[in-house]
């Protein structure tokens, strides 16, 4: 499995913006079919944020974040970005990258490779 490591999270007040990034150590996401995000808020289990298609480039994402958060893809830098904007105090978080081999993966069991996480505050 690959190493996926995040980066970009940080603190950012609520209408603010933050884009994380996400890169496979050692492995290309070409050797996987969906590439995604996920994040946990203190207390509360792991939810998945959005997902995109490595190879044909189509996106899922949670009702929570529609409309707000953009997940792309870079072949070339072999990276993936969650582009957040209007961001709130809800969406606080530790946001994890994930890695599947199951088209239109959106569940946690269905992701075999993770990173670390990188943390998200959004204050009021």
């Amino acid at each position: 499995q690959a190493q996926l490591v995040e980066s970009g999270g940080g603190l950012v007040q609520a209408g603010g913006s933050l884009r994380l990034s996400c890169t496979a150590s050692g492995r290309t996401f070409s050797t996987y079919i969906m590439v995604g995000w996920f994040r946990q808020a203190p207390g509360k289990e792991r939810e998945f944020v959005a997902d995109i298609s490595w190879s044909g480039g189509s996106t899922y994402y949670a009702e929570s974040v529609k409309g707000r958060f953009t997940i792309s893809r870079d072949f070339a830098k072999n990276k993936v970005y969650l582009q957040m904007n209007s961001l709130k105090p809800e969406d606080t978080a530790v946001y994890y990258c994930a890695a599947s081999r199951k088209f239109r993966a959106t569940e946690k069991a269905d992701f075999g490779s993770w990173g670390q996480g990188t943390q998200v505050t959004v204050s009021s």
